[in-house]
């Protein structure tokens, strides 16, 4: 069934779980995602980042994804993540995504409150759920590489009055968490996660979640995170699945969908089983 983000969230950080975010840029992760959340009766947010359009506009990833939430036995919450311009969310709103995550921590903070209090009143009135980030996630390589991501980190204060004058419904924060491929592995600020959570009483989301240990994400979702985005590690996952398609003789790309599937359906349930969503539906 087709949700919002807080008919999902809210009833994860009422029960101390999490739930995963997975992007799902063509039809095989879909089914992956989906299939999977079936399986183990887990409810599950899934979409696509603007950062990820060159390989599937937002257009083609809503038509197949509405319809999948729509005919899943679970709650499914279509998200479009890291909405950077005005314009690509109201694309998203359009094309009926219950949920939008509008990112505008690189600006000031002024302006990132402004601008997602106005996208808050548009979704609001749609009932359409919205994400909004504070602090800054960098990514581990590239042109958005942080040379000191400590000076990026979320504030617990400024967090508390960002909810209060946005009225977001969850909150992306930056404690240590970095996009894509770790190259060493990563040290959370757990105290801040936790004095974030009592100061905001909102679901928190970790961005750049693969690569964390399970511990690091086990004690993050008790600490008042309750959004886990995944993407790197299925998407690694459909490459391996593949290449073990071509290994065993397979010549087609009809006969490697299988392979690419069990191989990301395998990571999504390892992350549905250590945050603890499965079974809640």
């Amino acid at each position: 069934m087709l949700v919002n983000m807080n008919e999902i969230l809210l009833p994860a950080k009422e029960g101390g779980y999490g739930v995963g975010f997975f992007n799902a840029v063509n039809v095989e992760m879909a089914r992956a995602i989906i299939e999977t959340a079936q399986e183990l009766r887990a409810p599950v947010m899934v979409g696509t980042a603007e950062v990820l359009l060159p390989a599937m506009a937002l257009e083609r990833v809503a038509e197949y994804l509405i319809p999948m939430a729509k005919k899943a036995s679970v709650p499914v919450c279509v998200h479009y993540d890291h909405g950077l311009t005005f314009e690509k969310c109201m694309e998203a709103l359009k094309l009926d995504f219950t949920s939008v995550m509008y990112d505008c921590s690189t600006d000031s903070y002024e302006e990132n409150v402004e601008k997602v209090a106005e996208m808050v009143k548009i979704c609001h009135a749609m009932g359409v759920t919205v994400e909004g980030e504070l602090g800054h996630v960098g990514d581990n390589a590239g042109a958005g590489k942080l040379e000191n991501p400590s000076d990026y980190f979320t504030d617990p204060d400024t967090a508390a009055d960002f909810v209060t004058r946005t009225g977001v419904d969850a909150l992306a924060v930056a404690v240590g968490n970095a996009h894509g491929d770790y190259a060493f592995p990563p040290k959370l600020d757990f105290e801040r996660i936790q004095v974030i959570s009592e100061k905001t009483d909102l679901p928190l989301v970790l961005h750049g979640g693969s690569g964390l240990s399970d511990q690091d994400f086990q004690r993050a979702v008790k600490l008042g995170v309750s959004k886990v985005n995944i993407f790197t590690d299925i998407d690694k996952a459909g490459k391996r699945g593949v290449e073990a398609g071509i290994a065993a003789g397979e010549k087609t790309m009809m006969g490697l969908i299988p392979y690419e599937i069990t191989e990301m359906k395998k990571v999504v349930r390892e992350k549905m089983l250590l945050f603890g969503s499965d079974g809640r539906v």
